[in-house]
């Protein structure tokens, strides 16, 4: 597609940022037709695994089959970098086991950028935006450091932590969104003066060895899974419209071709092979004396960051703080690719200054010797508070712009790839006169997470967990296509070949289901005896059908009481979560309503009455009052209108 510029040719969208929220804002926007534009500050940094090059994990990797479930790239991309791939909780139950791969992070990147230079509609450019233009209260467009400026309908932010991104290593600072990249200084002063909140959080990652440096004798070895459990719901992908192929064993003209087809890349039944080990360890007595002795030369305990920094994902220093009665914390040893002997040491994330980071890590098992490649360090960046935004993810302030990842207060490839397919997906919809595409809770983990985030805020990096999912038995990772089917073809997210396999693959998983619950063969599979013979009790063609239909038809087997149970609470409050509140309603004249909970609501703006029963400070009663007040609104507004209407 041709780089257009200036008013008079503007695109549909406009995405800015192209790292994991970016991708996917951007493919979904252009996979529903409409003209699209990603600008990222280097198109060699595009999809970066700046942390941990991992994706899933607890609750993520729920997130992950959802965004292959609603047509997005990140599984398949996954799955074709996979080196590693474990399935957690895999002694617990179904409904919180997810999986996790451990990724070739340049195979990653170079994947993500091919898949969207195949892809129609797409347009990628280097410049780093410096200005949001509006016009009228809407977002117009991007102003790039190269002295152009692009138009669009709709702009998508997606820009990570390079928002006033300020590095830190000990008390040395270093402007930059990551090591080795820029930051982007006048971007949020540009948001500011549009009316929008900005404030500061901040996150780290640990330094890079050298694996030859590594004693791993003196480590625990942790083989990945020997059947891997991958994202990606391959049993539905049409073969015609997805190809089934791996770029790098193509010829040149061959790859010509391809992206001529705007196919995507994988040969699906090759993922998962080969994989490398990583390796488990400890921190020592030595590493606590080290950390103490130093303390006050960290960033973060020396007062140079006023960001606030994630919780769940604590610095060494933090735990050997918070921690004090634990001698020894886990680290993991991971690789970070098939081509390169550079490990992330995952656990180790610091603040501190490079002498004292080797004497850390030195003092950790099996690391005695090793080879720092590249230094730990924190990063500050702005973010713009997402209760600024409604549940499309577009902003409340300047209509037309929607935010994405990071900025939005996230933490994580994975909830920033979530944000960002439905980001895209919204403004492509606005743009098609069709209604947001909202997940609700009881739906998806991406459901909750946006809840979570437009409701609620966040004065942290917001984690995903199991444990944010009221109906969390109904989110299990094998029913993501199940569950948003409905979305995938309303939204065209996904191809039609793909749309009736999934189709067809629902009705299977009913019929089975159905079959297996009329007959004795239900209660052996409730008692859950281990030595279950699936293939004695079931049959030989159940046992030859796909791992993730068997997987899905057994789980609704084994839990129906369980999921009975929550599908009758879900209804009962299904009332008030479905129970809209007028955009236009005014909460300071609602009868009986506190005034804090109406400044609150008014602040919100929540859309529905569940919406607004997650507010923090918004007690049941409020919700009470409130849905008397919006039943009596309607009415009056209803009343009203016929009177027009009459006279």
């Amino acid at each position: 597609m041709m780089l257009k510029t200036g008013k008079i040719n503007p695109y549909k969208v406009i995405v800015c940022g192209a790292g994991h929220a970016g991708c996917e804002a951007a493919l979904a926007s252009a996979r529903m037709g409409l003209d699209t534009l990603l600008i990222t500050g280097n198109l060699d940094t595009i999809a970066q695994m700046s942390c941990n090059p991992s994706i899933g994990g607890l609750a993520k990797g729920h997130i992950v089959r959802e965004i292959d479930a609603l047509g997005g790239e990140m599984a398949v991309n996954a799955d074709a970098a996979g080196i590693h791939f474990k399935v957690l909780n895999a002694s617990k139950g179904p409904a919180v086991q997810s999986p996790r791969a451990q990724c070739d992070k340049k195979a990653y990147q170079f994947r993500m950028k091919r898949a969207l230079e195949a892809a129609k509609n797409l347009a990628l450019f280097q410049g780093q935006g410096t200005e949001l233009l509006t016009e009228g209260g809407k977002a117009r467009g991007v102003r790039t450091n190269m002295g152009v400026d692009f138009y669009a309908d709709a702009v998508i932010l997606t820009t990570g932590t390079f928002l006033r991104g300020l590095m830190h290593i000990g008390f040395t600072k270093t402007e930059g969104g990551r090591m080795g990249d820029f930051a982007a200084k006048t971007l949020s002063n540009s948001l500011k003066e549009c009316g929008i909140e900005i404030e500061r959080l901040k996150t780290g990652t640990p330094a890079r060895i050298l694996g030859s440096s590594i004693n791993f004798d003196k480590c625990a070895p942790q083989p990945g899974d020997s059947s891997p459990c991958l994202f990606g719901f391959y049993e539905t992908y049409d073969p015609a419209e997805c190809g089934v192929f791996h770029v790098e064993h193509l010829t040149l003209e061959e790859r010509i071709a391809a992206v001529q087809k705007a196919k995507s890349f994988g040969n699906f039944e090759g993922f998962g092979h080969g994989q490398l080990k990583c390796f488990e360890t400890d921190t020592t007595k030595e590493t606590a004396e080290v950390i103490l002795k130093n303390l006050k030369k960290s960033a973060m305990y020396g007062g140079a960051i006023e960001g606030v920094g994630p919780r769940y994902c604590p610095s060494i220093e933090d735990k050997i703080v918070r921690f004090a009665d634990k001698e020894t914390h886990r680290l993991f040893l991971e690789p970070e690719g098939r081509d390169t002997d550079e490990w992330y040491i995952n656990g180790l994330s610091t603040s501190m200054p490079i002498d004292v980071q080797l004497q850390i890590i030195r003092s950790v098992t099996g690391l005695e010797n090793a080879q720092m490649m590249r230094p730990a360090y924190a990063v500050e960046y702005d973010y713009a508070p997402p209760t600024q935004l409604s549940a499309s993810l577009e902003s409340r302030v300047i209509e037309n712009l929607f935010c994405a990842g990071q900025i939005n207060g996230t933490s994580g490839y994975e909830e920033a790839a979530g944000q960002g397919l439905i980001a895209g997906a919204n403004a492509a919809a606005k743009l098609l006169g069709l209604e947001p595409l909202i997940l609700k809770r009881h739906e998806s983990y991406i459901g909750v997470l946006i809840d979570d985030l437009v409701t609620k805020g966040t004065k942290e990096p917001y984690r995903m967990f199991t444990s944010r999912a009221e109906y969390r038995l109904l989110l299990n990772h094998t029913s993501a296509e199940a569950r948003l089917y409905k979305y995938a073809k309303k939204y065209a997210l996904a191809g039609v070949g793909r749309l009736a396999n999934i189709e067809a693959k629902n009705a299977d998983i009913e019929r089975l289901a159905n079959a297996i619950e009329g007959g004795k063969e239900a209660a052996v599979l409730r008692r859950q005896e281990a030595d279950t013979n699936l293939h004695a009790l079931l049959g030989s063609d159940f046992c030859k059908l796909p791992q993730g239909l068997r997987d899905e038809v057994l789980y609704r087997v084994i839990y129906r009481g369980y999921l009975e149970r929550d599908m009758r609470q879900l209804e009962k409050m299904s009332g008030l979560e479905e129970m809209s509140i007028p955009p236009d309603m005014t909460f300071s004249k609602a009868l009986g309503l506190r005034i804090e909970a109406a400044q609150k609501l008014e602040k919100f703006k929540p859309a529905t009455i569940g919406q607004a029963s997650r507010i923090s400070g918004i007690s049941p009663a409020d919700v009470s009052v409130l849905a008397v007040a919006v039943k009596s609104f309607i009415s009056k507004t209803h009343t009203k209108k016929n009177n027009q209407y009459s006279s």
